[in-house]
Formats: C-alpha cells, structure tokens, sequence
C-alpha cells in the first residue's frame, strides 16, 4: 500500500476537509479526494463519512487510523535513522516564523544557509498566524513569546527586548516624552494584538511603570508598523532585532534607551519549536544547530 496515500489520509482525519488538505500539499482537492477513494477500494472499507458540508471519520476509518499510525511513525524513525548515516544532512526542512523576523533575521542567512547545508531544502513559511506544526506538516518553527507550552519541545534561540522608537522628524515637530508616561500625551502606532494595543510596560532599576497608549492608526504586521513609524506618524514599541539598524543609521531614534519596554512580560525571546518526537532527524538538527550559531 502507498505509504505517501496513507499519510494523505492522516491529514484528512486531522483536518475533516479534502480542500484544508489539498492546501497543505499543494496539490488539487480532486487528487486528495482520489487518494482517499484507492485506499478505500483497497481496503472494501469506508473510511470516512462524507456530506456536503462535513467529513468525518467511520468507526472502522478511526479503529483503521488508529492502528496504522504508530507504523508510519515507526517508518519515519526508520528512514531517519537510515539517512543520519549520511556524512552530509539532506532532505526538504519546511521552517515557519512571523513575517516581520523572517524577514529581516532569517531572509538574510539564507546565502550562509545555502553554503553550510548545501543538500537541505529549505521551505520558508512566513505567517503572522499560529501555524499547527503536526497539521501542516512543520519540522520547526520559530515564535516570539514568552516560555512556550505545551507539548512541543522548545529551546530559546535568543533573548529580545523591545523599545519605543520614533523617526528624528516626528521628535523634531511633536517633542520627545521625558518619561513613559508622557507618552499619554502622543498619538502612538500600535499593533492590533490586544497585548499591544492599550498599555506599555516600563522598568527602570526595579521599578516598573505601566503606560497607557492610544493613538488613530492600528497595524497588524510589524514590518508595516516600522515603515509608519519611519515616516514620522508616531512612537511604536518595536524589538531591537528589528531596529538596531535604523537605530545605528539615524532613521529612528530610541526614546527610552535606559527602560527596559515590554507589552507583556519582560523575559520574551524569540522560540525553536519542534514537534516532540523520539528521533529528532539530522536534516532538522542540523538547521537547529545553524540557527542558533548565527543568532544566539
């Protein structure tokens, strides 16, 4: 039996939807239908119960499921441990993280990436939205949070603090606050992430200020936030990964450069995560290991 058409029918349990599917595999939804229906005719058994808006497992699919998939692990750990007897790591690494650290930490490695690990393929997904890693099929993803939890294996890739940056322009027209809490006194660009949008948390040797912010202009991504915040429309709370140059060339300017700034708490860094499984595989490893050599 195809063991590629068994892991399509995996996913269609998990995801109840041939379509949601036919996403996470690039492929047409009337293939991951026709997938479906062979293994079926091969079995002489039904699998899942279909209607026009649901799709769902029969009691012989989930029994059938459920015996069938620690083999396919086993086959994975099998083929894994096959390959790590290869000097070099090869094989396809499909990497999730925000747009934004993508963009400006990851993007810019790819060239060393290439030239260290020239037999992995590297499959970029940026997303601002939590990704299911088991779901979709990732071997690795990078969250900026505090401490992950859960069930998945987590290791801090590297620290972040954040700080409330405005362009030489806008200080030049509007002023810059003496303290955090002149800030009430400004039109803030905010992120639209409910821990963002309303208070700033401030610490100064031990003492901590919560700020209050508002102002007209809300924005989801934060590559969006830098821009307009670049162009002089206000003051927004933004990580130093993502200002250190700006900050360095003289486009912004920190306003706090003696608080330590956070929306949520202030031990926030920046997460590998990877699915918690017994054999990690050396192709996964090795991009680990890339990662946290070029950005601890």
């Amino acid at each position: 039996m195809d063991i590629a058409a068994l892991r399509t029918v995996q996913l269609v349990a998990q995801h109840h939807s041939f379509a949601a599917v036919a996403r996470v595999l690039d492929v047409d939804p009337s293939s991951v239908s026709r997938t479906v229906a062979g293994i079926e005719a091969q079995l002489g058994l039904r699998l899942f119960q279909r209607s026009t808006r649901t799709l769902t497992l029969t009691e012989a699919g989930a029994l059938y499921l459920d015996r069938i998939g620690p083999l396919l692990d086993d086959l994975d750990l099998a083929r894994d441990a096959a390959a790590e007897i290869s000097t070099r790591p090869s094989g396809r690494v499909r990497l999730t993280a925000s747009v934004a650290f993508g963009h400006d930490m990851i993007v810019p490695l790819l060239s060393d990436l290439r030239s260290a690990l020239p037999e992995i393929a590297l499959e970029l997904i940026l997303s601002d939205q939590t990704v299911d890693l088991v779901g979709g099929q990732i071997d690795l993803a990078i969250r900026l949070a505090p401490a992950p939890k859960g069930d998945l294996i987590s290791a801090r890739l590297c620290a972040t603090r954040y700080r409330v940056v405005a362009a030489p322009a806008y200080v030049q027209t509007h002023g810059a606050p003496d303290t955090p809490a002149g800030l009430s006194a400004h039109q803030c660009l905010r992120m639209t992430l409910p821990e963002y949008r309303t208070e700033w948390r401030f610490r100064q040797q031990q003492a901590e200020t919560v700020v209050g912010v508002t102002g007209p202009i809300l924005i989801s991504n934060a590559l969006a936030l830098r821009a307009a915040a670049r162009n002089g429309l206000g003051p927004a709370l933004l990580a130093d990964w993502m200002t250190q140059r700006d900050l360095k060339d003289g486009r912004l300017v920190d306003l706090f450069p003696d608080h330590q700034v956070t929306a949520t708490t202030f031990d926030t860094g920046a997460w590998l995560l990877y699915p918690s499984r017994a054999y990690l595989p050396a192709k996964v490893r090795a991009v680990i290991d890339f990662l946290r050599a070029r950005l601890r």
